[in-house]
């Protein structure tokens, strides 16, 4: 079974098993190698109980196209982008990232983790899927399988971003959500100087602490508690594949992912003076900012990984940030990975001295509203007429309607999967943010 609506814009993902089942895998499977032709394919999945039989599907349905898979095993997506670029090799991570427990997914990228998605070969993978959906021809079994145990190398290598000498002894909670930094965060820590407390740390698929998906406040606030219980130094939410994190600092407060893309902007640029460095449009306006003040070149893109990636690849950027918390390195195969930035921001408040609470301060400069979806008929036509409505305004239509007045700015963009606009909007002060708030809505919904 494989809905088509299982493909998404960056991925494949769906209910398991009624949208996506082990005969869609193994077609995906199939699609990934008549379309590309690798040599072989890293393969690897989460804690979700339809995981090892999904991973199992891809795998066989690559290797009856004669190709070679190396199964990773249990692992966080970010492990399995190093492999693809360790290997030089395609990668496929069985996943749903932060959906809930019924969900599971494919990850796609291709050799040397560059993105596979939307603008770079998933269509065409969507088309010949349903070909050999309806085909289903059975071919010999002639790939090779073997396994490989990457958990020390993937360590070493995120360590590889920084002077770990020069971390400080510090106290650290992080929530895995039962999902892969359980398997990923402790190693990673383990001979570090910090005292580490892991909430939820069993690899359970079913979620039953609550959902792995850190960008929802409330699913911080377990985290949040536990950081002022203890006096930790920073808590660190990772989502369900542990490719995202979201920090919060010793008050339990959290922080946004563009106050973290400019904290980190801030390092990466002490390393690399002048670097270019990427921005997607709906992080805050301080973001490039900062880039400047300290001596960088911010580069404004699309939101998503595919693009960003891509723009990376063009530019030389060293780094990449997304207002959702993931965050792209260069030296990580222009990858995202939540726990390379972790080592970045801990690096930082040791140089410093500085706890996170402070830090922050000079990067939070304008108030937002968040990602507030709303449900309508008809996107484009919306969008027309509020472009048309701001015409007065500066506008760009890099990704969805961006109009800028200059004291505040919005950002409205079509989800690629549902009759929905995502407004993102940042003004001077909470009032005035919460008042033109208000205003686009109503344009929004033609009150």
């Amino acid at each position: 079974m494989l809905n088509p609506a299982v493909f998404k814009a960056y991925d494949v993902r769906g209910l398991y098993p009624s949208e996506l089942d082990e005969e869609g895998a193994y077609a995906v499977g199939q699609a990934y190698v008549e379309l590309f032709e690798p040599r072989v394919i890293a393969v690897g999945h989460d804690m979700r109980e339809s995981g090892p039989e999904l991973a199992a599907a891809f795998a066989e349905g690559v290797r009856r196209e004669g190709v070679d898979v190396v199964h990773i095993g249990l692992a966080s997506t970010d492990m399995i982008y190093f492999a693809a670029g360790r290997f030089d090799s395609p990668g496929a991570m069985l996943t749903a990232s932060h959906n809930p427990a019924a969900y599971n997914g494919i990850k796609l990228c291709l050799a040397g983790a560059a993105p596979v998605g939307v603008d770079s070969g998933l269509p065409e993978i969507k088309q010949t899927t349903a070909q050999l959906l309806a085909d289903r021809d059975r071919r010999p079994l002639t790939g090779k399988e073997s396994s490989v145990d990457l958990l020390d190398d993937f360590v070493a290598h995120v360590h590889s971003f920084i002077d770990v000498g020069a971390l400080r002894h510090m106290k650290v909670v992080a929530d895995t959500a039962n999902g892969m930094g359980g398997l990923t965060v402790p190693r990673v820590f383990e001979k570090l100087p910090i005292d580490l407390d892991v909430l939820y740390p069993e690899l359970d698929g079913t979620f039953p602490n609550h959902p792995a998906d850190p960008i929802q406040p409330e699913n911080q606030r377990d985290l949040r508690s536990r950081v002022a219980a203890i006096h930790a130094d920073v808590g660190l939410a990772f989502d369900g594949d542990a490719d995202r994190v979201f920090l919060v600092d010793e008050q339990g407060r959290g922080l946004s992912g563009s106050t973290t893309t400019a904290m980190l902007a801030v390092r990466i640029l002490d390393k690399n003076p002048g670097a270019k460095i990427i921005h997607n449009l709906i992080c805050s306006k301080a973001v490039p900012e900062v880039i400047r003040e300290h001596g960088g070149e911010p580069i404004r893109t699309r939101v998503g990984h595919s693009f960003i990636k891509q723009v990376m690849a063009e530019t030389g950027a060293v780094f990449g940030g997304e207002h959702s918390a993931h965050y792209y390195f260069r030296d990580n195969f222009r990858a995202d990975s939540g726990i390379i930035a972790t080592m970045f921001v801990l690096e930082l408040m040791s140089i410093t001295g500085k706890p996170l609470s402070e830090l922050r301060v000079p990067l939070e400069r304008y108030a937002d509203s968040g990602e507030i979806n709303t449900h309508v008929a008809d996107p484009a036509a919306v969008i027309e007429r509020v472009a048309r409505h701001y015409g007065a305004a500066q506008q760009d239509r890099l990704d969805g309607l961006t109009v800028d007045f200059g004291e505040w700015w919005f950002n409205l963009r079509p989800s690629n999967t549902e009759p929905l606009l995502r407004l993102n909007l940042e003004a001077a002060t909470r009032e005035e943010c919460d008042a033109r708030v208000a205003e686009v809505l109503a344009l929004v919904t033609g009150g």
